[in-house]
């Protein structure tokens, strides 16, 4: 390899660990946000009017207005938005990684060198699928209770907002 060719392999190798623990802190998140969006779904159930985390908000900060109170809508969603659309990216960085030592080790005539790298290319990948599908299900959830009850809380207000 040239000069260029080996400092962009070395730049490659020094993200694939700070990658795959931003993986796994992503898939822990998807998992709380699961639990959260499971446990807020039965509240919602036992509660003849489920949970209102925007009546409360409305009331807290009623001078922002409409606009205040859809940006905080947005904000409830902004986390589990980014980390649904950012996983699957790093996770094929982190598939894509580890594909340059396998395949050098290929070369070499290496198997269970490939084969470690490969474990952990598919790893990646996989974790990071998990987290963007889980955080997306939250997501989609989430924002139609928001939006039901934003709607019914501008009725309730008298405002029409289209």
């Amino acid at each position: 390899m040239n000069t260029v060719e080996l400092f962009l392999f070395e730049i490659s190798k020094f993200f694939l660990t700070p990658v795959l623990l931003v993986l796994c802190l992503m898939f822990v998140y998807a998992l709380f946000s699961l639990g959260q969006v499971l446990i807020d779904g039965v509240a919602r159930i036992r509660r003849p009017h489920g949970l209102q985390p925007l009546h409360s908000h409305w009331q807290k900060h009623a001078d922002r207005g409409l606009d205040g109170l859809e940006l905080h809508v947005l904000k409830q969603l902004e986390v589990q938005r980014i980390v649904s659309r950012v996983a699957p990216m790093l996770g094929l960085v982190a598939t894509m990684i580890p594909m340059g030592p396998a395949l050098v080790a290929v070369a070499a005539g290496n198997t269970k060198g490939m084969a470690e790298n490969l474990v952990v290319a598919f790893a990646a990948v996989i974790v990071a699928l998990l987290a963007a599908a889980i955080t997306f299900v939250v997501q989609t959830v989430r924002k139609r209770w928001l939006m039901e009850e934003l709607n019914a809380l501008m009725q309730a207000q008298g405002v029409n907002h289209g």
